[in-house]
């Protein structure tokens, strides 16, 4: 794209002011302000002011009043069967993994991607390494090739490539590790003007988990899935160092139970925890996000006393892979967030705003859960599988996280090996010795008492 033709395209779109100092930048400002506007999406960018335009409008109403949905629980012989068909689909190679790590690590204080955060409890290896680890320590137990997706963005694609160059890939085969970037769209005035941050930078930021559908489509992941013979996508985020990645059981029921669309879910702590809400809701499955909640339904109660809306959504989940094709197609609703925002005067001088002054853009992944044909609910043991690293200190901060991991280490020892373990001894274990307890017996390395 050259100047003439982004001047042409921004007229049209009204956005003509993002050519403003154009005459004040040099050769390689204007070189790097012209690659911005050819990758804006002006199609997406009018579904945006359309939204801002009707922001102060009631939001429609879904028909059907939601109500909490049966859950199921994986145990007895429902387990060994989803067990069984789990492993099959493992070792037949139709199971693809697919890990979100678009983020900074700078809520935590870390320059650099979130899941180079270092998480060990006494190596301080970084997120990564646990979950590519488990990846690892599946492809071997099964003999054979598990992809592994990793949706980064465009603030930290290059870095976390270099991470995993750096690491030699934690053990996986670099011909299973797939990079890609998520979508970023422009940030937006409440009056629809994208908003530049420097004289010749539009602000940007990415475009929501959700975005994942649109990546992977346009960074040809469902070509390199279908070629593979994936069928099954198991989605997981970056900051959960517990998750159980693609565990058998969990890929087991997703297939005996021909969903499209399956997710576990965890007891919320409490009325208010910030967890989506999955629903039943005019005959089909929908989530509420904890900001969408009422009072009235945080705190609702059975007569047995629990929360009538007790399970939550700590995003992970399993996809059919046509399913998700299939909604790649379509255009998905936005979300907005009011935010501050740095722009440009009329001088062309940086300011830094004291009040939200600007939108951004997002997509959910949970938002096609209405389209899902059948959907699984599972529930788990939160202590098991999530203890997310999301703040510097206090309830989900790498304090909490570590001291989850080595809980859930002395459980598998004690509860597989009968190893009885110190609550204060240091504690550390690589996926790859012990994915799940069983694995060390099979090692032979520790016996297991009579």
């Amino acid at each position: 794209m050259n100047y003439e033709q982004a001047k042409d395209v921004l007229k049209q779109n009204g956005q003509d002011h993002l050519l403003q100092f154009w005459t004040k930048l040099d050769k390689a400002a204007q070189k790097a302000l012209l690659e911005q506007i050819e990758s804006i999406d002006f199609r997406e960018v009018a579904r945006c002011r359309e939204m801002l335009a009707n922001r102060e409008k009631p939001a429609a109403k879904k028909k059907g009043v939601p109500t909490a949905p049966e859950v199921t629980f994986l145990k007895g012989a429902l387990q060994k069967k989803a067990i069984a068909a789990g492993e099959r689909e493992l070792a037949a190679g139709r199971v693809g993994v697919l890990l979100v790590a678009g983020g900074q690590g700078s809520r935590l204080g870390f320059d650099g991607p979130k899941g180079a955060y270092p998480i060990g409890p006494i190596t301080n290896a970084p997120l990564f390494y646990f979950h590519a680890r488990k990846v690892l320590a599946l492809s071997r137990r099964y003999n054979a090739r598990i992809p592994f997706y990793v949706m980064t963005s465009m603030a930290n694609y290059a870095d976390t490539v270099a991470h995993f160059e750096e690491h030699g890939y934690y053990g996986l085969d670099k011909k299973d590790v797939i990079f890609f970037k998520q979508g970023m769209w422009p940030g937006m005035t409440e009056d629809g003007k994208i908003i530049l941050d420097q004289p010749g930078h539009v602000f940007m930021s990415p475009d929501g988990h959700g975005g994942m559908l649109a990546a992977l489509k346009a960074n040809g992941c469902f070509k390199d899935m279908a070629r593979r013979g994936v069928e099954t996508l198991f989605y997981f985020q970056v900051d959960n160092p517990l998750v159980n990645v693609a565990e058998p059981a969990f890929i087991g029921l997703h297939v005996l139970q021909k969903a499209e669309y399956s997710l576990k879910l965890c007891a919320k702590r409490g009325g208010r925890e910030g967890l989506g809400m999955v629903v039943r809701r005019g005959g089909h499955f929908d989530m509420i996000e904890y900001t969408e909640m009422t009072r009235e339904m945080n705190f609702r109660r059975t007569e047995d006393g629990e929360l009538y809306f007790k399970y939550g959504s700590p995003a992970i989940h399993v996809f059919d892979r046509a399913f998700l094709e299939r909604e790649a197609e379509k255009d998905m609703p936005l979300h907005l967030a009011h935010k501050k925002i740095a722009t440009v005067n009329a001088a062309g001088r940086i300011v830094k705003p004291t009040a939200p002054n600007g939108y951004k853009f997002e997509k959910f992944i949970f938002d096609i859960l209405p389209e899902a044909k059948r959907v699984a609910l599972v529930a788990f043991d939160r202590r098991d599988e999530f203890a997310p690293v999301k703040n510097a200190s206090g309830k989900d901060s790498p304090e909490t996280c570590r001291a989850a991991l080595r809980a859930k280490w002395r459980r598998q020892l004690e509860g597989e090996v009968h190893i009885a373990v110190p609550a204060d001894m240091p504690l550390e274990i690589d996926p790859l010795y012990m994915y799940d307890g069983g694995d060390i017996l099979k090692r032979g390395f520790l016996l297991k008492k009579d």
